[in-house]
């Protein structure tokens, strides 16, 4: 019998989650710690990797194994460190959760100057998990066992404006994802992919319009992952992502309208011109909150 809940899939399990000081990666840390799992965290920021260690077994319990790596995903030898560090003193990892990600929301228009933009967010969210996922699957084919889950964006569903950069980034690692489950279907090991919709954490905060509009928050999200980590589905979507694609596959053209209409109606942020976004929240109007409603969750 399969145990199917959190505690029978991860408890004496490695859990590494990428990104895990804030947001949905330390949501994520905090249920996987409860439920008896080896947890690893990693991010940039010692003194952010340090509170979210704290914050981990002061939620979970003292009993809880916590690991904290500084490691910037976004370098390749910083990558290659981290992997051997992990395989030499925990042995590898039985499921990676690749969720550090950098998000751009500016125009293609705005972007012509800005080629570095599109490299940027190739370079964490593409190549940085891919090299650690590659690094880790020796140890997964070994065992003929492991779960790959990476945190992909409803944005790769409805292809939204304005996302160009961070999409086709996503994009790119959905689709290396259903290239490495059709070669290792047989070898016991599960990728699965979540096209997460809206969340607030620190990712989306300098566009301060996000701060009016319906979004998860990052334990509805964290949620969602942990769906992904026991029932092990090749992909995990909210109903309106799938009905975006589906609208995009059967009728692109209405689906280019109504996209277009979300970009034509919803303005560029101060940090999409390169500013911090000092201001307030920008006041929706009453057809702009309408339709953030209608979309919900869909970046705009």
């Amino acid at each position: 019998m399969i145990d199917r809940s959190l505690r029978g899939q991860v408890r004496g399990k490695v859990v590494l989650i990428t990104g895990g000081s804030s947001g949905i990666g330390l949501a994520t840390a905090v249920k996987v710690a409860e439920a008896g799992a080896i947890t690893v965290i990693c991010g940039r920021d010692e003194q952010k990797l340090a509170e979210a260690s704290a914050h981990i077994r002061e939620v979970a319990g003292k009993q809880a194994v916590v690991h904290a790596y500084p490691v910037d995903i976004a370098d390749y030898a910083q990558c290659d460190a981290f992997v051997e560090r992990l395989i030499a003193e925990l042995g590898g990892v039985e499921v990676l959760i690749n969720n550090a990600g950098r998000s751009i929301r500016r125009g293609i228009e705005s972007s012509f100057e800005r080629f570095h933009d599109f490299e940027r967010c190739m370079q964490l969210n593409y190549f940085g998990a891919l090299r650690v996922t590659m690094g880790l699957l020796p140890h997964m084919i070994g065992t003929r066992s492991g779960q790959v889950i990476n945190i992909s964006s409803i944005g790769v569903l409805t292809n939204a404006p304005r996302f160009s950069a961070y999409v086709a980034s996503k994009a790119a690692l959905d689709a290396w994802t259903r290239c490495a489950a059709s070669e290792f279907a047989d070898m016991g090991l599960r990728f699965t992919t979540v096209n997460m919709p809206l969340v607030r954490t620190p990712m989306i905060a300098p566009t301060k319009m996000y701060q009016n509009v319906p979004t998860l928050t990052p334990d509805e999200a964290a949620d969602m992952v942990i769906d992904a980590l026991v029932h092990k589905p090749v992909q995990l979507a909210t109903r309106l992502g799938i009905f975006g694609q589906v609208m995009h596959a059967l009728a692109p053209r209405v689906a280019q309208v109504i996209m277009n209409t979300s970009f034509r109606m919803f303005p560029d942020s101060e940090a999409a011109g390169g500013a911090e976004g000092t201001r307030k929240p920008q006041q929706l109007t009453a057809d702009q909150i309408a339709f953030q409603q209608l979309m919900r969750g869909i970046h705009f």
